[in-house]
């Protein structure tokens, strides 16, 4: 059998395996474009259509059960429905007597003192409704900050679904351009090519040419936002990480960390207490919200202060229309910034994993090592790249990954094949993502897992 002959075939079993999900993906397509409401949830042939959440299970229309490695791209530390974030969110209703204020409340401070305790380079910080809004936010913070208005991100990294950022996150290489010179490729229709000026693209892991692109640019550069570790799998080097900030001080360009990923799932301090490196700017999304919609973002006094409400600043104050000074504040709000209910939901979110983050260490590295031995039993080479609790399986000859052109040249078609394998023996990630895992993962899913795996690799190798 060939490669190509391997996959049909296990797309093939897939379908025999999910029905439901089939049929039921035809309506979806008819309230849906695509039949999906966010384009990440959709692969060829159709996604799995999920019908329940229990711990680290998932279940299908088809009543297929999963060991769910995916958990909502991450957001889910503790596993679908935790008793104790299901308390918190209970309490705080039946306490406060409402879901939502529209106004300040307690919760604010209290999560906000929790988050400057574990992030100690978040001196103010700002809620928002997702890590979307919070990079957004960052960036225009950088503009109103700096009076400069571009912004550098790095090749291969993603940091939302908004025209700034939507540019070299997964190009083509024929379109990338140089190595140590990137191009800036638009990622999606809508984009206007305004931004592939305003913004920069940076090789990641590449020291000396990004330092190259920033100096020359350094009056036009507002930000450098980065994923510390590309894709929430791939980490910058030490060298690399200690240097850029060293740069970007330098050339008085912030440094803004998006955290949506890598926060509290590298550390309770995320990746800036592993690399002990202070960005300007943090930003932060899916775990903190304990499986609801948040992020936030936090960075130096000097800088959040740029947001602080003044009076005759507010733009929906018409009392104000004659001599308003909005335009010298910059502009944030939001009905559901600093939600009561979802904040609730991440402080016990964080209560819970300060006891049980180890553990969930632990057992990912369990998984890690047992697969690294399944390939390494059979003379495949591969590597399964990332740190703390997220990690990827990355089919490749190469020694090390650095950076999205070298994670281009691993074999996708074999690890795809692999994971419609996988999905038919009840793991779940949607296929070529990263694995997560939580606190609910113990040792029967690892084995179950590692179980698959090598049923799966003797059907593939």
């Amino acid at each position: 059998m060939n490669k190509e002959d391997g996959l049909n075939r296990a797309i093939e079993n897939y379908l025999d395996k999910t029905p439901g999900s089939k049929d039921f993906f035809s309506q979806a397509k008819e309230v849906m474009p695509g039949g999906v409401t966010a384009n990440i949830k959709s692969f060829d042939p159709y996604p799995v259509i999920m019908k329940k959440g229990n711990g680290a299970y998932l279940y299908d229309l088809d009543g297929n059960e999963y060991i769910d490695y995916l958990l909502s791209y991450g957001a889910l530390m503790h596993g679908h429905g935790h008793p104790e974030i299901n308390k918190a969110i209970h309490n705080q209703i039946e306490e406060e007597g409402t879901s939502l204020f529209g106004t300040p409340h307690l919760l604010e401070v209290e999560m906000g003192k929790k988050i400057q305790e574990l992030y100690p380079s978040m001196e103010l910080l700002r809620y928002t409704n997702s890590g979307t809004e919070a990079t957004l936010l960052a960036n225009r913070m950088a503009y109103a900050y700096t009076g400069k208005n571009k912004i550098a991100k790095f090749e291969g990294h993603y940091h939302g679904g908004y025209d700034q950022v939507l540019l070299s996150v997964n190009p083509p290489i024929d379109e990338a351009g140089l190595p140590h010179k990137p191009n800036a490729v638009i990622e999606s229709s809508g984009v206007d090519s305004y931004h592939q000026e305003h913004t920069i693209i940076l090789p990641f892991n590449d020291l000396d040419a990004t330092a190259e692109i920033l100096s020359k640019r350094r009056d036009e550069i507002a930000a450098v936002v980065l994923e510390p570790i590309q894709g929430g799998f791939i980490p910058a080097e030490q060298s690399f990480m200690a240097g850029l900030r060293k740069v970007t001080e330098e050339l008085d360009i912030l440094l803004i960390f998006d955290e949506v990923k890598t926060g509290f799932r590298l550390g309770l301090g995320g990746a800036q207490s592993l690399y002990k490196i202070k960005p300007d700017i943090t930003a932060l999304g899916k775990v903190v919200g304990g499986g609801f919609p948040v992020g936030m973002i936090g960075g130096k006094k000097e800088v959040m202060m740029v947001s602080s409400p003044k009076a005759s600043s507010d733009v929906f104050d018409s009392s104000q229309s004659l001599k308003s000074s909005a335009k010298e504040v910059l502009f944030h709000s939001g009905t559901y910034n600093g939600h009561p209910s979802i904040l609730a939901a991440g402080l016990a979110t964080i209560h819970h994993l300060e006891k049980e983050i180890n553990h969930v260490f632990a057992i990912t590295n369990q998984l890690k090592e047992g697969i690294n031995k399944l390939f390494a039993k059979r003379g495949v080479a591969m590597q399964s790249i990332g740190l703390g609790s997220i990690f990827n399986v990355v089919i490749t000859e190469q020694d090390k990954i650095l950076n999205y052109r070298q994670l281009q040249q691993s074999n996708f078609r074999i690890r795809k094949e692999i994971d419609f394998r996988l999905l038919c023996e009840g793991i779940y990630t949607k296929p070529l993502n990263r694995y997560s895992l939580s606190t609910v993962h113990g040792k029967k899913e690892i084995n179950r897992t590692l179980d698959a795996y090598d049923r799966v690799l003797t059907q593939v190798f």
